[in-house]
């Protein structure tokens, strides 16, 4: 077997494993993951949002908030975990696309 091969299949093994982050928590009752807390979960948990995160935090809008679907935190565990899953490819994708497409500029440039 190949190296790129191995390399393939490990990363395969994460992206299943990816939902993992998600179904702990939910069994542990542990809540949000530490660190990344959004302005509503500061609010909950401090009581106020601090100056600069509630400055910053409409910055950015990410495509896939919570790496879900619009509308599927109400459906369980299941469904996030596919939308889970999905995140890990196109963000696994769109990495080896980039990394590809910088290889060939930089093949090119040699020429």
């Amino acid at each position: 077997m190949t190296l790129i091969k191995k390399l393939w299949i490990g990363i395969g093994v994460l992206i299943l494993l990816s939902p993992i982050g998600l179904i702990l928590p939910d069994w542990f009752k542990a809540g949000a993951a530490w660190g990344e807390w959004g302005a509503e979960e500061m609010q909950e948990l401090v009581g106020y949002i601090p100056q600069g995160l509630e400055k910053l935090s409409s910055l950015w809008n990410a495509p896939l908030p919570d790496y879900a679907f619009q509308g599927w935190e109400e459906r369980g565990l299941a469904h996030l975990s596919i939308a889970y899953i999905f995140s890990a490819v196109v963000g696994i994708a769109v990495t080896v696309g980039i990394v590809f497409a910088i290889g060939k500029f930089l093949v090119r440039r040699e020429d």
